[in-house]
């Protein structure tokens, strides 16, 4: 019941691999924004149970959850595209969806905050892996369909989960407060109430986190494996993967950790100086590198031994598979760096509220519209134009955006709504782009494992520019300030896009 005819591959197939994908990074995005609104709750509910010292141990474990959970995301990206090109889309996005959802419903059981460190570090796996292996699915399917419009669909459903975010923010005291009525209403449950919803509801709305895992019935019951990935199957190149590579992706996956810990509290504790934290990371960078790109460059050797790729073709998808990655990066850190700290902003000392409420959380809506807008119109431009024009005017557009959000704004009214949507949206085109882009890039053979590179590589990197954040609001003298330098890097991805192929009309390969 879960193969369907080639023929079906045309409407219902089709459409149900699209749903599946859009559901699943839609709820990755709900998850994504919702731990930043519940993270500090929980961990004060968490901390006071062991008596711990709350403001610095609370700051502490919230940096290391986010950190963890970017590491988690970029290794869950490599190893479950690496899983879908062994073992086929369809299985390998099931086991991610389950991976994610149930350990994010497992963080609502914790007892410690080690307990949530481990637990989304897990679920973020399947979360990195999840996009890689969706791209690739609805991709293949999608051939002879309208790629631009699943990759549109795609780019806005993150952040239609940030939106949903934001709503509930707003109304958070009104949806807790019914939740408790509809518990209390069964009877003698107040106790179950108070634990599943003091502190924000942190509890409760983790473990309804774990409602993604029906979509995984959705996709074995409706959506078919990709016919281009069964071709490579039945000629034998699925078996050029092997297990034993995977120890790269671990190894990396612990390196990435240690740049993280080097700029930490922790690592400045160890004594770890700026100097010695900047040795660390580019050593440990090259490690991450090397680690993550083990599995495929072991498998084009097999594959080009076997008679299956031509040693072209092998160069051609290690030239892509850095090029991806570091087009990814600059997009990735532009976003991390600029507009997903505007809600954080919005409510510094640098904005005068003007009466407003809630304005970190109507920040955090207005850079949501503009991004589920922008982000679906993106590969339409980029089917008008080539793809490296149309990523050259989103790397212009999202600086300059960006630029007059952080340099215009002193007091929140209309100007500052208006910019944080053209904010929000222009630095948002990219997740438009990359679905349509990135499948491009690769063969089918190694599709999944190399969007699964390149996009969630582009994770670590903004990890690392995210770190240092901190020290340009000392070297800049404010936020603002330091949010715009960040901005630079779009240049980067100005000068590198005229190295990376063009790939308009080319279609998958």
């Amino acid at each position: 019941m879960s193969r369907l005819a080639p023929a079906a591959h045309t409407s219902t197939a089709r459409t149900a691999a699209l749903l599946a994908a859009f559901l699943g990074w839609m709820f990755d995005g709900f998850e994504m924004g919702l731990f930043p609104l519940i993270g500090k709750p929980a961990l004060q509910d968490l901390l006071a149970r062991t008596g711990a010292a709350q403001t610095m141990d609370l700051d502490r474990w919230f940096s290391v959850i986010i950190a963890t959970f970017l590491v988690g995301a970029a290794t869950g990206g490599v190893f479950f595209g690496w899983l879908g090109d062994r073992i086929g889309r369809v299985k390998a996005m099931s086991i991610s969806i389950f991976t994610y959802a149930i350990f994010t419903g497992l963080c609502g059981f914790a007892t410690e905050a080690w307990h949530i460190a481990i637990l989304r570090f897990i679920a973020s796996l399947g979360m990195g892996g999840e996009w890689a292996l969706g791209v690739a699915l609805v991709n293949e399917l999608w051939t002879h369909g309208n790629r631009a419009l699943v990759a549109g669909a795609i780019g806005a459903a993150a952040n239609i989960g940030y939106l949903m975010v934001g709503g509930l923010s707003i109304g958070m005291n009104t949806f807790i407060d019914a939740v408790r009525s509809a518990i209390t209403s069964m009877g003698d449950s107040e106790a179950l109430a108070g634990w599943l919803l003091d502190h924000q509801a942190w509890r409760f709305l983790m473990i309804i986190g774990a409602l993604p895992a029906l979509i995984i019935f959705l996709i074995r019951i409706f959506v078919p494996e990709s016919d281009k990935w069964e071709e490579e199957k039945a000629a034998g190149k699925t078996s050029h993967w092997s297990t034993a590579d995977l120890k790269g992706v671990l190894i990396g996956a612990i390196a990435a950790m240690v740049i993280i810990w080097s700029w930490s509290p922790m690592g400045i504790e160890a004594g770890v100086t700026t100097l010695l934290a900047a040795l660390i990371t580019v050593a440990a960078f090259a490690i991450v590198a090397w680690g993550f790109l083990l599995p495929v460059r072991r498998y084009l050797g097999r594959a080009e031994a076997a008679g299956s790729i031509s040693s072209e073709s092998r160069a051609t998808v290690r030239r892509n598979l850095i090029l991806g990655a570091s087009v990814a990066g600059v997009a990735l850190l532009g976003t991390w760096g600029a507009a997903q700290q505007a809600p954080k902003w919005s409510t510094s000392a640098d904005i005068d509220a003007n009466g407003y409420t809630n304005v970190a959380q109507w920040t955090q809506i207005a850079t949501s519209l503009g991004a589920c807008l922008f982000a679906f119109l993106a590969p339409f431009v980029a089917d008008i134009l080539n793809r490296r024009v149309t990523y050259l005017v989103m790397c212009v557009s999202a600086m300059v955006s960006a630029l007059l959000f952080y340099k215009t704004n002193t007091v929140v009214g209309g100007w500052f709504f208006a910019t944080a949507f053209l904010m929000g949206g222009l630095t948002a085109t990219f997740y438009g782009f990359f679905p349509l882009y990135l499948p491009e890039l690769f063969p089918t053979s190694v599709r999944a494992t190399g969007q699964g590179f390149c996009f969630n590589v582009g994770r670590i990197i903004a990890a690392i520019g995210g770190l240092q954040i901190a020290n340009l609001i000392l070297a800049f003298g404010s936020a603002a300030n330091a949010y715009s330098a960040l901005c630079a890097v779009y240049f980067v991805g100005m000068v590198i896009i005229w190295l990376a192929p063009e790939t308009k009309g080319r279609g998958l390969a």
